[in-house]
């Protein structure tokens, strides 16, 4: 929840299918047929070159100019928004799915392996899940509920015994994290070595191969802000802490 990440801010994008410029009006044909042109054209360049694919190319490969994206989309959020809105609710509807397994492991299995699938053949997507998009509220807005949704799965999980009870709702986000630079790695060469991984990561989260762990979980707030440091590189530099001098190099005006 992956070249530069960071992502131009926007104002909010509507759920329905309406035009920026007409607020809630019908859209003409012509409009209509642009607007979809444009979706299709986004999801194809998004799923194969992340959410920052230059939106030039994308009005070029809908036939439309960029003038006529913006009027639809005044902002990239807003077409990144309309875009993955729809894989957002797959997303919770997996978690919703996943609580009503009979098995409280299979709930938990099946909820990862959605979750990776999602992630597998789109890069867009990848961004999207591993990344805190602060101005994007309906896709935060849902992303946030499939947490919830997914610390419910955790817990039902622990009290059945079947996953250790050292796991937190967070460690989730180091499985999409490493998913995502895994499947970047493979996709043109191996597609399904994600499964290997998830296959991995399963035997890891199972209560009866559990050792202690070096390290406390992260908090919810550190998982908050690692994804906003993904959306925004800059971030993340601005609190590395300094280099040390290079030894045997003597400081300028030593």
């Amino acid at each position: 929840m992956s070249a530069s990440r960071s992502i131009p801010g926007g104002r909010r994008a509507d759920r329905q299918d309406v035009s920026a410029a007409g607020g809630g009006r019908p859209l003409r044909k012509d409009a209509q047929r642009n607007r979809e042109a444009i979706l299709s054209s986004a999801r194809a360049a998004f799923a194969a070159h992340g959410v920052n694919a230059p939106l030039e190319t994308v009005a070029r490969h809908a036939g439309v100019a960029i003038g006529t994206l913006y009027r639809h989309f005044p902002s990239r959020l807003c077409l990144v928004e309309a875009v993955f809105i729809g894989k957002a609710q797959a997303w919770v509807d997996a978690a919703e799915q996943a609580l009503s397994c009979p098995d409280a492991w299979d709930g938990f299995a099946y909820y990862l392996e959605r979750l990776c699938e999602l992630q597998s053949d789109d890069r867009g997507f990848n961004d999207v899940a591993c990344m805190r998009m602060a101005s994007a509220y309906c896709l935060e807005e849902m992303k946030d509920r499939a947490y919830l949704l997914g610390r419910r799965i955790v817990r039902r999980a622990q009290r059945a015994g079947s996953v250790r009870a050292d796991v937190t709702a967070e460690d989730i986000a180091f499985l999409l994290w490493g998913s995502t630079r895994i499947t970047e790695a493979t996709y043109a060469v191996a597609p399904g070595a994600w499964r290997r991984h998830l296959g991995l990561m399963l035997d890891a989260f199972r209560a009866e191969n559990a050792h202690r762990l070096p390290e406390p979980p992260l908090a919810p707030q550190q998982v908050r802000e690692a994804m906003l440091t993904l959306a925004d590189p800059g971030r993340g530099d601005r609190r590395l802490p300094a280099m040390p001098e290079p030894c045997g190099e003597a400081r300028p005006g030593a």
